[in-house]
């Protein structure tokens, strides 16, 4: 079991919205969808881009990149590089194999966001 470290206030973030925050060396992507906090890596597991620069829809992070779409509620993978063309798209599954976010555990305490880490 990890601790949590405070990553942003909770006037930080609003409906809709993700951001980039930092928390002992670790990249998260903090987003706030259905009035709760969630919490992920911030690097795409396809080709490293942030996820911080993509969009968000409802729970959806998508990839600025290719993109790829992820569950920030669970990392769960919810389309593998979409944007490439499909013969690309097919070599990067074998080269990169679809692998889901790496999520981690939110609560608010006193107005605060943290993370355990």
């Amino acid at each position: 079991m990890g601790k949590f470290i405070e990553v942003a206030k909770e006037s930080d973030i609003t409906e809709s919205t993700m951001r980039e925050v930092v928390a002992e060396g670790h990249e998260i992507l903090l987003a706030k969808a259905g009035g709760s906090y969630y919490a992920t890596s911030n690097r795409c597991p396809h080709m490293g881009a942030k996820l911080s620069e993509g969009k968000l829809e409802g729970f959806v992070v998508i990839c600025p990149r290719h993109g790829s779409q992820f569950d920030l509620r669970d990392g769960r993978i919810i389309g593998w590089a979409s944007k490439m063309p499909s013969v690309f798209s097919a070599i990067g599954k074998v080269i990169k194999r679809p692998r889901p976010l790496t999520t981690y555990p939110v609560k608010r305490e006193g107005g605060k966001i943290l993370v355990e880490i």
